[in-house]
């Protein structure tokens, strides 16, 4: 797999297919590129796509200092430009899908259609005095994954993040122990990640603005303060549609890979060039 500069960063991608057009994968939190193998096979079929670790996150260079989610969002963009895959789709997932909806703010030259499962922008309920709650007992939950990973307990930290805010109870134990083992390297990542200011907010203000046609997906059953968040993103993209995955969660494309696969690929198609 290539290591390229971008950005002055290191960064590790890799192409699946040859033929079709660009399909570029945006992990999650604590994730890699292998986040997305059990559907890449089922994408290239119609796409070619390409996966990459953020800076940070294991094949990756880890600069040092803080980061800030700014610098992944310039990150996707100079991947794109690099490979030269303007205008290109763009699918990501939690964390991930927060970058991609950043980049359709400020470069949405660069996309010809974009696809987000469950972007954990927790700012955007915060005030709601219907789901207001359910973000306070969120951050509470995450406060917790920091001071774990603060005190150098990155399996921890991981564990509970797995198990108290994105996969439920129980769900730790029941991951591939290379899921577990990638979760466990990136954790201070994440913690990293946790410590930039504007980590789980948008300017609706600019959501309103994106023009790129949009899939905001989420699982029917992932936890409680992602519906809401979907609903306003739903409401204020222009070209936004929405989509309920059944019987899936926070990571459809590990869980529900065939199903992931035919809603990104229906709907990119449908916005085919």
């Amino acid at each position: 797999m290539p290591l390229q500069k971008i950005n002055g960063v290191g960064i590790r991608y890799e192409n699946s297919g040859t033929s079709g057009p660009p399909l570029v994968m945006v992990h999650g939190s604590w994730g890699s590129h292998h986040n997305w193998d059990l559907v890449a096979p089922g994408l290239a079929e119609s796409f070619r796509v390409i996966t990459y670790d953020r800076r940070g996150h294991s094949e990756s260079e880890r600069p040092p200092g803080q980061g800030s989610i700014h610098e992944d969002v310039a990150d996707l963009a100079a991947l794109i430009e690099h490979l030269d895959l303007a205008p290109a789709y763009v699918a990501g997932n939690s964390w991930g899908a927060i970058i991609t909806l950043r980049l359709a703010i400020t470069r949405p030259e660069l996309l010809h259609a974009i696809a987000c499962h469950e972007p954990p922008l927790i700012a955007l309920i915060a005030d709601d005095p219907e789901v207001g709650p359910i973000a306070e007992a969120t951050g509470e939950r995450l406060a917790a994954v920091i001071h774990a990973l603060a005190a150098g307990d990155d399996a921890g930290g991981a564990k509970l993040f797995v198990e108290t805010l994105a996969m439920g109870a129980g769900i730790w134990d029941k991951l591939p122990p290379h899921l577990r083992r990638t979760f466990v390297e990136n954790g201070s990542t994440y913690l990293d990640e946790c410590r930039d200011p504007d980590q789980r907010s948008i300017d609706l203000d600019q959501v309103k603005r994106i023009s790129t046609p949009t899939l905001i997906s989420r699982g029917d059953q992932s936890p409680p303060w992602f519906p809401p968040i979907v609903r306003i993103l739903v409401a204020s993209i222009p070209r936004a549609q929405e989509l309920v995955l059944h019987g899936a969660g926070h990571i459809p494309h590990t869980t529900h890979p065939s199903e992931y696969v035919e809603a990104v690929t229906g709907f990119m198609t449908i916005h085919g060039s």
